[in-house]
């Protein structure tokens, strides 16, 4: 089982397939399950790394509080141990707050990011509603697999219930099977994501990203996105019209293609890439 051990933390970790590196970042309570939707693509293009952040799936669970910066310096160690001197990131959710984190503490290790449903943390975040808050965190009394269903319309469009619904049970029935992460880690995370800042250091970063949000996400407002579109240099946004939040479920294939796309415009210069820098499309198909 490939782990690698810091001063810290112990990480389980993947790799697949060969190519450019591309690393995944998982949000809140993810690991490398996460991506079942996507390493099946990313692997016949791309050297694809995913891993358990601390605190999830068989990664070390040590006690809080977690910062961002933890998470970033568990991501730089892990590039470091595989060797990896620069490549693409993609992070959602939480792992869009990481990859933030990462790429500000070391931007030339990065050819181009995507940042998946997540936001900027400070003054400048739109939080969800109060009561999404409160029944998101609220798992009292459930047990696993309940507390997977209970979350399934925070994560999920309305639509999706209803025209997309092998995805949703898909969704479920991976996370079902996944390691329970114990209440103390869940709070670690948590606590990790609502001390996060990163507005006002972000018009230094000069990777390329890719903004994308649902318009229907309830966890993280599409505000969000349009405020990290405007705080970033050199950043695209794209809206997938009518998405949840997990948009690497609901919208697997639209954005397995619209990811691979980006990175590959963002290997031409900066006056040569053909990318929009604003759209919306429908979550069934790039357009």
């Amino acid at each position: 089982m490939p782990m690698l051990q810091t001063a810290s933390v112990q990480l389980y970790y993947e790799v697949h397939g060969t190519g450019p590196n591309l690393l995944f970042v998982s949000g809140l309570g993810g690991g490398t399950w996460s991506w079942y939707g996507q390493v099946p693509f990313f692997r016949g293009r791309y050297r694809t790394t995913v891993f358990d952040n601390r605190g999830a799936g068989r990664s070390s669970m040590p006690p809080g509080p977690y910062g961002m910066k933890d998470f970033a310096a568990d991501t730089l160690a892990l590039l470091d141990h595989l060797g990896v001197d620069r490549c693409f990131m993609v992070g959602l959710s939480m792992g869009g707050m990481i990859a933030q984190e990462t790429a500000l503490a070391a931007p030339h290790r990065f050819a181009a990011m995507v940042l998946g449903c997540t936001h900027c943390g400070g003054a400048r975040k739109i939080p969800p509603s109060p009561d999404v808050i409160a029944r998101f965190v609220d798992n009292t009394g459930l047990s696993p697999e309940e507390i997977v269903t209970k979350n399934l319309p925070f994560f999920f469009s309305r639509n999706a219930f209803v025209h997309k619904r092998e995805a949703v049970e898909e969704y479920k029935r991976v996370q079902i099977g996944v390691p329970l992460q114990p209440e103390h880690a869940f709070s670690a995370q948590l606590a990790a994501i609502q001390s996060f800042d990163a507005a006002d250091r972000l018009h230094t970063l000069p990777v390329p990203t890719l903004v994308i949000t649902g318009t229907e996400d309830v966890l993280v407002p599409p505000a969000n996105a349009h405020v990290l579109a405007e705080l970033l240099p050199d950043a695209a946004l794209v809206e997938l019209d009518g998405a949840g939040h997990a948009i690497h479920a609901e919208c697997r294939e639209t954005l397995n293609a619209l990811i691979h796309e980006f990175f590959t415009e963002s290997d031409l210069s900066r006056a040569s890439r053909k990318v929009p820098r604003a759209r919306r499309i429908s979550c069934s198909r790039p357009q």
